[in-house]
């Protein structure tokens, strides 16, 4: 098999940081596109687990340290924008510690708690898409699916899962 369409996926990881019921959310810079809202999150590194990859993102992206890690979901979008397939891996979370500082400005115009009920408009592709897929089965309740996920136990980070 050869050409673009045909390569492996790029695997993401997605992170939804509550705090009591509030959500966190980026306002994403890519130049040539439009501003959006996005969770923390990057791209899986080789021979990391998806709960390693969620604490580093997190981290790095905005100073807070997380805890109760859950897995929530996936997504699986062709982006227009970067022709690249990606597999996002959605991981929900508390938040333990910190403040919401701007780490990466070149990716991200700053950090801003949200009502899970009331997020903005413009969403990055993969939030948009898990919402659409949720909504059918647990009444646009994201909070409720956070809460009813299970916390998984803390593994190594060097332990591939």
């Amino acid at each position: 098999m050869t050409g673009n369409n045909l390569s492996r996926p790029i695997i993401g990881v997605g992170v939804l940081v509550w705090r009591e019921q509030q959500i966190l959310l980026g306002q994403r810079i890519t130049q040539g596109q439009e501003s959006c809202w996005q969770f923390p999150g990057g791209h899986l590194e080789e021979n990391e687990s998806v709960l390693a990859c969620a604490r580093r993102e997190v981290l790095e992206e905005t100073g807070l340290n997380i805890k109760e890690l859950r897995h929530l979901g996936f997504t699986d979008e062709q982006f227009e924008v970067a022709q690249q397939k990606y597999i996002t891996l959605l991981v929900s979370c508390e938040y333990k510690s910190g403040e919401a500082e701007r780490l990466e400005p070149e990716k991200c115009a700053g950090w801003q708690w949200f009502d899970f009920q009331k997020l903005p408009a413009s969403l990055f592709v993969p939030i948009s898409s898990f919402l659409s897929q949720i909504s059918i089965s647990s009444g646009d309740d994201l909070y409720a699916l956070h809460c009813a996920s299970r916390v998984l136990p803390d593994a190594p980070s060097n332990v591939r899962k």
